[in-house]
């Protein structure tokens, strides 16, 4: 909607954002903020990770889709950077299906097939997915296991320690807790309540 391309759904909560006075400063900075972070032992992500990526080749690819983000001619990007499709990664992907998908992969990624095909309909907690899907970070002979890995974008998850990963949505969108890890030593969880009230959250399909 701020660069003339309107993708907002009834749902979205960041008008206040769209409508500010510093709107493009803002928006400019959120363009320029990386899609991994690594710092120490552990990496930080929004969302998750396929089944085929190693940690070094995830790095690589956060930074394809961060360089056309913050590229002059980001406008681009944006407009291509929508989609479900392709949802089986592929390293001769090309233009704009290698990015979707990987811009899909960090920012939207739950469950997955074990072969790695992502599946973006189902939000609920595991265990109550459709046969044959996994949790990502639950795919056997996931090349991201080993490395140690924060994420979010899994409120119904709540704070959940899985095979070296580490949720840290905890709902606070939907009146529950903002939650923190303190990961300089030995790990440490902080919690405080939301205060503000909340959205009502949309039931899982």
């Amino acid at each position: 909607m701020a660069e003339g391309i309107s993708r907002t759904k009834h749902r979205d909560t960041f008008g206040d954002i769209l409508v500010a006075p510093d709107r493009d400063e803002l928006l400019h900075w959120l363009r320029h903020r990386p899609l991994l972070h690594h710092g120490g032992e552990f990496y930080l992500i929004h969302a998750g990770l396929p089944p085929q990526w190693n940690m070094e080749q995830a790095t690589g690819l956060a930074q394809e889709a961060e360089t056309a983000l913050r590229s002059p001619d980001y406008r681009e990007m944006l407009w291509h950077m929508y989609g479900n499709e392709p949802t089986h990664w592929d390293d001769h992907l090309g233009d704009w299906d290698r990015l979707r998908f990987i811009t899909n992969s960090f920012t939207r990624l739950r469950y997955c097939t074990a072969d790695g095909q992502l599946e973006f309909q189902q939000k609920g907690q595991p265990g109550n997915q459709p046969a044959g899907l996994l949790p990502w970070f639950e795919v056997p002979g996931r090349r991201s296991a080993g490395a140690r890995i924060l994420f979010g974008h899994w409120s119904t998850l709540g704070f959940h320690i899985s095979q070296g990963t580490y949720c840290l949505d905890t709902g606070c969108l939907w009146g529950g807790e903002l939650t923190a890890l303190r990961i300089d030593g030995d790990l440490e969880r902080t919690s405080v309540a939301n205060l503000q009230g909340h959205y009502q959250r949309p039931s899982a399909p």
